[in-house]
């Protein structure tokens, strides 16, 4: 019988696909990624193929293992982390999609979530699912699909068809459609799931319409799934969460208080807030964070809609990069914005503003203004929501933050880090290991399985690899912010019609 060398991570994200095996160290020790391409049928919708979500998984899995030399004798178990709220329908014998993915950042249900305020429902969601309504989660995508997609509500009715997140068409695909199951994170990002009751909720299914027969079984973050022979052997997965909590456990945020930040496609910032939710008033989100060992422990969470996609719009759409890399010396190479202000507002804002119709804004232009003064604007305004959401987070939760663990792929610019702790005046921390979304699913999946003994074990892998100390006056700093707030309310006033 071969040894257990590896846990696999499968990272589904927004635009590409990543498997990642570690080691008992949490070292990396095999990997591979690829992109999948982003479907725009009109402004502000956006979804995938989800066929091309399966099939850039699987061949990543099995990219990673043939680099790591593992057979799949020697892994020990499977955790999934996946991008959050987009909404997927298949039918429950063939498990054919009927329509494409609707993709957390589709702003098509808009209109929806004007409606569910007149119905007087916002109190009723917050209370129940610690969310702010929105068109960002997945109830009125699924609504969506059901009443937009011919015959697609009949066969609901009927009991055809399976509702599921990215995690549940990965766990339906691995174990044949043997299983049909999502973990508590993942539901919590549905609008339609209890998180003090740890359960679906039929009022909200009621008001929704959504058929009971579509929702996955809802299981903690760490145990027993399934198993899936798909890799040349049966493995067991045992580990499924939303990216943002699955990156807050990789960071060893284990215990209340514990920050992260992670800048991804979106950029999310989470405390984990122990076995209290605690309500906010200033645009935060309460959802369930994922833990291992039959705990139940909640987070304060902060979401902006763009960050590292407004750096891939910089490459792809307007061809000012050739890659994203690109920026760390070109901002670097600056002085300033030049006064220039970008707010990335695409799909609209998210915390702490919830403006849905806000848009795309540039703010200070001159005729002295270059292509590199845009890209550092661009690079800069990942900082400037990141910041947003610190200040929200520190007056909710009462505590006072002196430092923040960041991850995500614009966590490995340097610029931007130190850009960062200067607008907030807190000491930054990169970990060596910037790829804890994965880490944190591997970690989950690894505690399940035995792979790893506790908690302990695993904050001992947790390394720092440098430091971001604060370096500008108080006085720049507060004219920095003064000016990011007035371009945000300029991208504001774009959503009003007068």
């Amino acid at each position: 019988m071969n040894e257990k060398k590896y846990v696999i991570a499968m990272d589904q994200g927004t635009t590409s696909s990543r498997c990642i095996l570690f080691d008992r160290q949490g070292e990396i020790r095999g990997a591979a990624q690829k992109e999948f391409p982003q479907i725009y049928p009109q402004p502000g919708w956006v979804e995938h193929d989800p066929g091309d979500i399966w099939s850039t998984q699987m061949g990543v899995a099995m990219e990673a293992m043939q680099k790591a030399g593992a057979q799949s004798g020697e892994i020990a178990a499977i955790g999934i982390t996946n991008q959050r709220e987009t909404t997927l329908v298949w039918d429950a014998a063939t498990g054919k999609p009927v329509c494409n993915a609707i993709v957390w950042q589709c702003r098509r249900t808009a209109d929806r979530i004007d409606r569910l305020r007149r119905d007087g429902m916002v109190e009723t969601i917050r209370q129940k699912t610690g969310l702010i309504p929105d068109a960002y989660f997945s109830a009125s995508k699924l609504e969506w699909i059901l009443d937009n997609v011919p015959g697609v509500r009949a066969r609901a009715e009927r009991g055809e068809l399976r509702f599921g997140t990215v995690d549940s068409w990965l766990i339906w695909n691995l174990t044949g459609g043997r299983v049909h199951a999502t973990d508590y994170t993942n539901a919590s990002r549905t609008m339609l799931f209890d998180i003090h009751k740890l359960r679906w909720d039929q009022e909200l299914l009621d008001y929704f319409r959504v058929p009971p027969s579509l929702l996955p079984k809802v299981l903690p973050s760490s145990g027993l799934f399934g198993t899936t022979e798909t890799l040349g052997g049966s493995i067991p997965i045992t580990a499924a969460a939303g990216d943002q909590q699955a990156a807050l456990f990789g960071q060893c945020g284990f215990t209340p208080g514990d920050v992260k930040s992670t800048y991804g496609t979106g950029g999310f910032l989470l405390m984990n807030t122990g076995e209290k939710a605690v309500s906010s008033e200033r645009g935060l989100l309460t959802t369930l964070a994922a833990s291992a060992g039959g705990q139940i422990h909640y987070a304060l969470e902060g979401s902006v809609f763009i960050a590292g996609a407004a750096i891939q719009w910089l490459r792809d759409e307007l061809r000012l990069l050739d890659s994203a890399a690109q920026t760390e010396e070109i901002c670097s190479g600056l002085e300033d914005a030049g006064g220039v202000y970008m707010v990335p507002a695409f799909v609209g804002l998210g915390a702490p503003y919830w403006e849905p119709y806000a848009r795309g804004t540039v703010v200070g232009l001159t005729r002295g203004v270059t292509r590199e003064h845009l890209i550092r604007a661009v690079t800069e305004s990942l900082a400037y929501q990141t910041n947003d959401l610190l200040a929200a987070m520190e007056e909710e939760s009462g505590l006072s933050l002196t430092s923040l663990k960041v991850d995500g792929g614009a966590a490995a610019n340097s610029f931007l880090m130190q850009f960062q702790a200067d607008l907030s005046g807190l000491r930054i921390q990169r970990p060596r290991c910037i790829e804890t979304t994965a880490l944190g699913a591997a970690y989950l999946a690894g505690l399940a399985s035995g792979f790893w003994k506790d908690l302990e074990e695993i904050r001992r892998n947790w390394v720092c690899e440098r430091t971001f100390v604060p370096s500008v006056s108080q006085e720049l700093r507060t004219a920095l912010l003064k000016g990011w707030r007035r371009a945000v309310r300029c991208a504001m006033a774009w959503a009003r019609d007068t």
